[in-house]
């Protein structure tokens, strides 16, 4: 029987690879995923015309739900994650940077939020 628990997180691992097809059909060169550092997490780390996108991916019932699952706490764990890996690969560091949401319905409708925050200075 397969537990509440790892059905979300095989879900989550379906999701993360739909966004990356999709980001891909659009251009992005995907740098990671699931990058993971002592202080969070980014879903995917995407590369398209000198610009780095931090890409955060919820899967929800619809797809207001799912831009909505995203709270304060979720995007500064992502901002935290996102400052490591440019000073983990130190190559990035001149690229522009922002912070994306890939929302997907179960009825598998998808919506990019680009630039769906900012980093607070």
């Amino acid at each position: 029987m397969v537990s509440s628990k790892q059905k979300s997180y095989r879900n989550g691992i379906w999701a993360e690879r739909f966004a990356c097809l999709y980001l891909m059909l659009k251009g992005y060169r995907i740098l990671g995923r699931r990058y993971k550092t002592p202080v969070g997490e980014v879903d995917i780390v995407a590369l398209r015309a000198g610009t780095l996108a931090m890409v955060e991916v919820k899967l929800r019932k619809d797809l207001s739900t799912a831009v909505d699952a995203l709270g304060y706490k979720g995007r500064d764990r992502i901002i935290k994650a996102a400052l490591h890996y440019i000073a983990s690969h130190p190559r990035y560091q001149d690229y522009g940077l922002r912070f994306d949401l890939i929302a997907i319905s179960s009825s598998l409708k998808i919506r990019h939020l680009d630039n769906a925050w900012q980093a607070e200075p």
